[in-house]
């Protein structure tokens, strides 16, 4: 098994806390509104319930008002690439390398 040099479970958990809802709602909210994905349609490709959209969309879940840095927008903007498409995946282990590149998580 193939791991990035800082790999750290306590290093994931922090990434699944902190930094996942933020990409999830800013995920979310360009399926939505640059895709054209209805909310319900977003709630079954997603496996969340309907109301956690329209959380996300509102920006009462997730939301900051940070910007991403340009490696983890990649990120995002495959994960919303491949949620619209049906094709391809992301892995912790992509937001994790990302994260290490800009040093700011």
């Amino acid at each position: 098994m193939t791991e990035p040099p800082s790999c750290d479970i306590m290093r994931c958990d922090t990434l699944a806390r902190r930094l996942l809802p933020q990409m999830r709602a800013e995920m979310v909210y360009r399926l939505v509104n640059e895709r054209g994905i209805s909310q319900s349609e977003a709630s079954k490709r997603l496996g969340i319930s309907r109301a956690a959209v329209s959380q996300y969309m509102s920006r009462k879940r997730g939301y900051t008002r940070q910007d991403f840095p340009v490696d983890l927008e990649t990120v995002i903007e495959r994960w919303v690439s491949a949620v619209a498409s049906g094709e391809g995946t992301i892995t912790i282990c992509d937001v994790c390398r990302s994260t290490d590149l800009t040093g700011r998580w």
